[in-house]
């Protein structure tokens, strides 16, 4: 994948990637769908994002981590259970060396949607 690639679309920007990295994507892309069925596919900052009225969910694969983003802001608990991932920023990066937690990153998802359509 090339740092500055501009994708029309999620199969775009996951045909791009690695095999192992395309399954990441396919999973977390799924998951979201599932958590969210009225969230849309959308290209923004160049990865695969979700909208419903707004973008409240970015993903994208590196070579060495999935990166979540934006950072979560709402949510506490769930802030502090996402420690070990945040950067200094508060996005997320989850390292493909260790199990990607999907559970975990489909609450993050379901929390920035609750906090970005609470905001409308």
């Amino acid at each position: 994948m090339t740092e500055r690639a501009k994708f029309a679309s999620h199969e775009e920007y996951i045909a791009s990637a690695s095999s192992d990295v395309r399954a990441v994507l396919l999973k977390i892309q799924a998951l979201v769908e599932k958590a969210l069925p009225e969230a849309q596919r959308c290209i923004g900052y160049g990865m695969p994002a979700y909208r419903d009225g707004k973008i409240f969910f970015y993903f994208a694969g590196f070579r060495k981590h999935l990166g979540v983003y934006p950072p979560l802001k709402a949510d506490a608990a769930l802030i502090a259970e996402l420690a070990p991932y945040r950067n200094e920023k508060g996005n997320l990066a989850f390292k493909y060396k260790e199990p990607i937690p999907y559970e975990l990153i489909g609450r993050v998802a379901v929390a920035l949607h609750k906090e970005y359509t609470r905001k409308r």
